[in-house]
């Protein structure tokens, strides 16, 4: 019995031994794989990079024009409404002297040959924009008396707050884009720079110059793009694909050298835009892989698995 026994535990040990070696074959199979980090990569671009800065604009109308009476009389007609684009020597007004309307057709009737009517028409000395009318039909109004305020459409414009430190950025005849807030783009140019500076900001009013078919209404803001500088053939990377350490005094990639395997590549970076950034060193060329996700914390060489190719 004691025989039968030990035999017994020496076969189940023998079996325990065995699956325990097993077991570890298997681990030592799949471990490679299972200890590389999942990763996506991207290229290395060369694009045109630009450095630039978004600051706010007001649309504005910088001259008003008024539409005055030239005689007494009463207002026989309006012929304009707030909001309303006329034109210049457009018809405005229609104005009856005081005496016409006093005398009324006398005069015609003791001799027609007079052709008196009294009428007076007001006309528009420029094109523009109908801020208000003040105003109506049938208002008795006096010589010189404001009738209607009107915006000069040649005087619109946005007006930019500068901070004085970007002036050397800002000349009279540089073009800028202005970006409206429904995503409209127009093309702007510094018509001109005011000769003063705000005390308490330190910034300095810049008029831009649009040329737009579409009506921009006024005291719109804008963003406008202050360009500061430009790389034509920049070799560049997502900003996400840079990686630093915790002073951000040195800066890597990391570089795919096989279908496995990344390493670190210090490299020297140049302009930075909101999503990308520029590699002055070492060069790359296009067909080099650089890990996009999946980089940080890795080490100098690191075992990685691509898992959704070239982004």
């Amino acid at each position: 019995m004691k025989k039968l026994l030990l035999f017994s535990f020496i076969i189940l040990l023998t079996a325990a031994c065995k699956h325990r070696e097993k077991a570890a074959e298997e681990e030592a199979a799949v471990a490679p794989e299972d200890v590389r980090t999942p990763v996506t990569v991207t290229n290395v671009e060369t694009t045109s990079l630009d450095d630039y800065i978004e600051l706010n604009a007001t649309s504005t109308y910088q001259q008003s024009n008024f539409i005055k009476a030239s005689a007494n009389g009463y207002l026989k007609a309006v012929n304009v409404k707030p909001g309303q684009r006329i034109q210049a020597g457009q018809t405005a007004f229609t104005l009856q002297t005081k005496e016409a309307h006093a005398l009324g057709n006398t005069i015609n009737q003791l001799d027609p040959s007079f052709r008196f009517s009294g009428i007076i028409t007001i006309r528009a000395a420029t094109g523009g924009y109908v801020q208000t009318v003040d105003h109506q039909a049938g208002d008795y109004v006096q010589d010189g008396e404001q009738l209607a305020v009107l915006a000069d459409a040649k005087s619109f414009g946005f007006i930019l707050n500068l901070p004085y430190e970007l002036r050397p950025y800002v000349t009279t005849g540089k073009a800028l884009q202005i970006d409206l807030p429904d995503d409209t783009h127009l093309n702007g140019v510094v018509s001109n720079i005011l000769p003063n500076v705000d005390s308490v900001s330190q910034t300095q009013n810049v008029l831009i110059k649009v040329a737009s078919p579409a009506t921009v209404p006024q005291n719109l803001i804008a963003k406008v793009r202050v360009v500061k500088s430009h790389r034509s053939q920049a070799m560049s990377v997502p900003k996400q694909a840079v990686l630093t350490n915790e002073s951000q005094t040195s800066f890597w990639v990391m570089k795919m050298i096989d279908s496995v395997t990344a390493v670190k590549v210090p490299v020297i970076k140049g302009m930075e835009t909101k999503d990308r950034v520029e590699i002055l060193r070492p060069p790359f060329s296009a067909s080099d892989k650089i890990l996009l996700t999946g980089n940080y914390g890795l080490p100098d060489t690191a075992k990685v698995k691509i898992v959704k190719g070239e982004q």
